[in-house]
């Protein structure tokens, strides 16, 4: 059984930039730990943007320019950077909140035998929660876990929601509840 870790979006303008929070700052040190630890494939997303971001239907929603390629903020956020430097691991981006690559990704790994994903990472509330359940959607047999305590929302309301809802969806959830 090979397991999957994936990363969602831990970049610099998440955890301390244009949209960052001190609950996203709060599990840095757990999702390097988390990426130190793994023994496996591990994919990590790129929320991706660009100069016309404040045009697109959620840059008029959350007109906040954040994540724009090749900008500083689009970057990975260095202690996760470091942690996964050593690793075997793959960057996805994507223009959106779900991943449709990743979902890809997902596909051609099943394809060479039984997997296990986890994710962890920015935002629970959205982009967490979106690409769980687009990949519970895809795979409704497979295990797929979130790490709370490596996970941050928005809010600690609406990161407890997303995990509630996800869980609501057979999608595990573990650890310590984050923020």
């Amino acid at each position: 059984m090979e397991k999957i870790l994936i990363v969602v979006d831990m970049q610099k303008d998440f955890v301390d930039g244009a949209l960052g929070t001190k609950e996203a700052q709060g599990i840095v040190d757990n999702v390097a730990a988390k990426i130190e630890g793994f023994e496996g494939r591990i994919f990590a997303t790129l929320d991706t943007h660009h100069a016309d971001y404040l045009e697109t239907s959620e840059g008029k929603k959350l007109p906040v320019p954040h994540c724009v390629k090749d900008s500083d903020g689009w970057l990975l956020n260095e202690k996760i950077l470091y942690a996964l430097s050593e690793k075997n691991y793959r960057t996805i981006e994507k223009g959106t909140f779900g991943s449709t690559k990743l979902v890809e990704e997902i596909a051609k790994a099943a394809a060479e035998g039984e997997i296990e994903l986890e994710l962890v990472g920015l935002c629970t509330d959205i982009c967490v929660v979106s690409n769980a359940l687009l990949l519970k959607a895809h795979f409704p047999e497979m295990k797929i876990a979130v790490d709370a305590s490596c996970c941050a929302g928005v809010t600690p309301k609406t990161h407890e929601a997303a995990l509630e809802t996800m869980g609501m969806c057979q999608i595990d959830i573990l650890g310590a509840q984050a923020g």
